[in-house]
Order: C-alpha cells, then structure tokens, then sequence
C-alpha cells in the first residue's frame, strides 16, 4: 500500500492549475487539426451535471460534435436530448442518431466507443468502472468528482489513471475550482508567500434541502434508489463526498498535502422521514494535516438556517477568505475581482479539448482521487465516531459498492428498508466503516 499512502503533492516545472501538463510525452495522445479534425463525444450520465457538461463541452471548441448518449433510463436521456436539441439541433454540434442512444447498465461501453473524448457524469458509484472502460479503450475523459464512494473505488481509479498517464490521456475531474481564476491566484500567492506559514483553515458548504423523486408503483427498490441516490451511501457517500470534496480539495491544494487523520460528527435533525434514506444531513469534522495543521469541516442541509460555501486561511503573516487577503492587522493587502472572470465549468472544458486538439496531456486523476478520499475518511469519522487515519482508511478492504455489471432492475440493493419503509442510518459509537485496515 506505500504507492497509494498520503504525500505531499508531486511538484513539476510545468504545471495548470487543474493537473500536471505533460506537453512532450511521447505516448500523448494524436493531436487534432484546428478548424479541421472534428472531437467526437460522448455522454455517459444524462442528468443535470451531465447535460451541463455536454453543454459545456460543446461551447469549448468549434470542433466538438457530440454523437453518443448513454444512461440508465430512457426518460433522463431523452430529456438531456431535447434540452441540447433546443441549442444545437440540426447542427453539426449534435449529431446523435437513435442509434447512438443507449439505455441499460452496459450502455456505457457502446456510447464510449463511438467517441475521442467521454464525459462521465453518472452517480459517483458508477466512476470506477466507466473511468476503467474510457481508459481501456483509449479516450480522453472529463469525469465528474467524486470518482469514488470508497476506498476500494479510490485504489481502482488511481490503478486506471496509471494506465491513462501511460497511454497519454487527458483526464480532467469536475473540481472545477482548481480551474477558477480567483482560487489559482490565491494559490499563487501563498506559494509566494503573502501568508506566510498556514497555522490552520475552515471550509464550509452550508444550504437548505435537496429534492427527492417520489417513488412510483411501478419502480423497483433498485430504480428508487438509483433515482435518489444521492440519500444512500453506497451510491454517493454523503454531502461530505457529494458537496463539501469542493472545499476540501481546495485545502488539500493551498496546504500541498493530504490530511493524516480525522474526527467529527454529525447526524439528521430535519431529514428524518423515510424519503430521505440513509445518510445525515449535518457534519462537523476535523482533519489534521502534516505539521500539526488543522483544518475544521462544515456541511449541513437543513433549510432556515445561515447558507455558507467558502473556504478561510490563517497565516503566520495574515489571513485569507472572501476573496481577499487581510494582514494580522486586518488591513487589506490584496482583493479579487471575480466580476468578469469565466465560468470554472466553462474553462475546465476549454482547457481539456485545448489540450486534446495540441496533443498535450492534462491529468487529474491523482488529486482527483485523494481528494475523494479526503471526503470519505470525513463521512466514515462522523459516522463511526471514531478518529479515522489515512493509512487506515485507504488500506481497508470493506466495500460499501456493489459491482454494477452485475445490475438487473430485480437486483436487490444493498440497503432495503425496514417493514415501515424506513433505511437504518449510522449510529456513531456503533457504526464501523473501514475498521479493518
């Protein structure tokens, strides 16, 4: 397991903000002429994040055309259909033929082989094996974070992104603050120093409730659970996975290192009914980093109450949040202006069919997947109640996935409810996620 413990980050001469740019790799992959070779894509996951993305990825590039489509229900592939069809319709941007419309679990294999580029953006317990597909088969890959619901997700997509960086394939993952203009000159200057020593932090994704897909007499308790997945752990982790990885990535990224350990706790005060599933809709947790730094966590969905998504620094010099850095004085030092500054979303795209039609190589599988871990050690201390280490975490054998090759609608989820349709939530204190490393 030494290859896949916590370390600092790798430093290179040659780097963007999103991954390392490797720009004279032998291996990397064909270059595109501009204004003449056409970038084909593919949608794997045709929700609202997906058909973003394809939105995105569309505007990124003159060239782009998409011409596959891929998920699990026919209603959410047809609908991303019409939402790109009001846009691009009877264009050369969207040419996707019935066809190259795939529905089922296997779908994804058929819409990643028609493509140069994949955007994977299915619930996050799917990533693993669509990342390992895209890479087997060769394609450039824009996957949506997290890329992984547990340790053994993480070990899988760190092994396929060793076989990417070899076969010289862009992989960008959707923390699309690293990409963000604002965030890579805050970057800048704690590299040079305007902070001085980071002493500590606090990262926070603070807002009301998320919808819920009522369920249908005609759904199984597989569909259900797809449907909402984002209630149930083994599908999505939890809002420290699904939400708070923005923030967390962004400490990770400022402190040039993963955390060693962490404690916290959480638990559901308003999201108590059977429709909200298993996981909490509050959490407080405290990382400790190398150096004794420590880095404290909020994430809550509770409505009423005060919304916070930000991230604050505090230095041996001064202090930094908000979009600006103050002296321990408090005097201003220096403010950003984000007012005309691109969508990250939009420039994470640029960059990646950028770096496709040069033959360059942009990769950010590795912080991708730390960063994704970094979240899950967060859910499994809140949860257990337990301090929870690095070493610990990634080295654990336990699984809370299934494998979805495997899937049929008659396939009984891992998690069912009770007789009263209610799902078991963790108690800390008696709950034990990854225990056994």
């Amino acid at each position: 397991m030494n290859a896949i413990t916590r370390r600092d980050f790798v430093k290179a001469s040659t780097i963007t903000a999103g991954g390392l740019l490797l720009s004279s790799l032998p291996f990397a992959g064909k270059a595109y002429a501009a204004g003449s070779d056409r970038i084909k894509v593919a949608l794997v996951g045709c929700g609202s994040r997906g058909t973003g993305a394809a939105f995105n990825a569309l505007e990124a590039d003159a060239g782009v055309t998409l011409v596959a489509m891929a998920d699990v229900f026919s209603d959410r592939l047809n609908d991303s259909y019409e939402r790109l069809s009001m846009r691009y319709g009877g264009t050369e941007k969207l040419q996707v033929p019935e066809e190259n419309r795939f529905v089922g679990f296997d779908s994804y294999k058929h819409a990643i082989a028609l493509a140069d580029v994949v955007l994977l953006a299915t619930p996050t317990f799917f990533r693993p094996l669509h990342y390992q597909e895209a890479v087997q088969q060769g394609k450039h890959i824009f996957m949506e974070k997290p890329v992984a619901c547990d340790p053994s997700g993480v070990r899988s997509v760190l092994e396929s992104g060793k076989i990417a960086k070899e076969k010289g394939l862009n992989v960008v993952v959707g923390l699309q603050r690293r990409y963000e203009n604002k965030y890579r000159e805050m970057h800048r200057r704690i590299q040079q120093g305007d902070l001085g020593d980071i002493i500590s932090a606090q990262v926070y994704w603070n807002q009301g409730l998320f919808d819920v897909r009522p369920r249908r007499p005609e759904y199984s308790e597989l569909e259900y659970q797809i449907r909402n997945w984002y209630y149930f752990i083994w599908m999505a982790g939890d809002q420290v996975l699904d939400q708070l990885i923005h923030n967390l990535d962004i400490a990770n990224w400022f402190l040039g290192a993963y955390p060693i350990s962490a404690h916290g706790m959480g638990g559901s005060e308003v999201r108590t009914g059977k429709e909200y599933g298993e996981n909490f809709d509050h959490h407080a947790i405290e990382y400790t980093y190398p150096g004794g730094i420590i880095v404290n966590g909020q994430c809550r969905q509770i409505p009423n109450c005060a919304n916070r998504v930000a991230e604050q620094f505090q230095g041996s010099k001064g202090f930094m949040g908000d979009d600006r850095i103050v002296d321990r004085n408090g005097n201003v030092i220096f403010s950003y202006d984000a007012e005309n500054d691109p969508s990250p979303y939009q420039q994470e795209m640029d960059e990646l069919f950028a770096s496709v039609r040069a033959g360059n190589v942009i990769d950010d599988t590795d912080h991708g997947a730390r960063s994704s871990m970094t979240a899950i050690m967060g859910f499994m201390a809140s949860y257990s109640g337990q301090v929870v280490t690095w070493d610990q975490a990634i080295a654990s054998k336990q699984r809370l996935t299934v494998d979805p090759r495997d899937f049929s609608w008659d396939t009984p989820p891992p998690v069912t409810p009770d007789e009263n349709g209610y799902y078991a939530k963790p108690v800390p204190g008696q709950t034990r996620l990854f225990m056994d490393g």
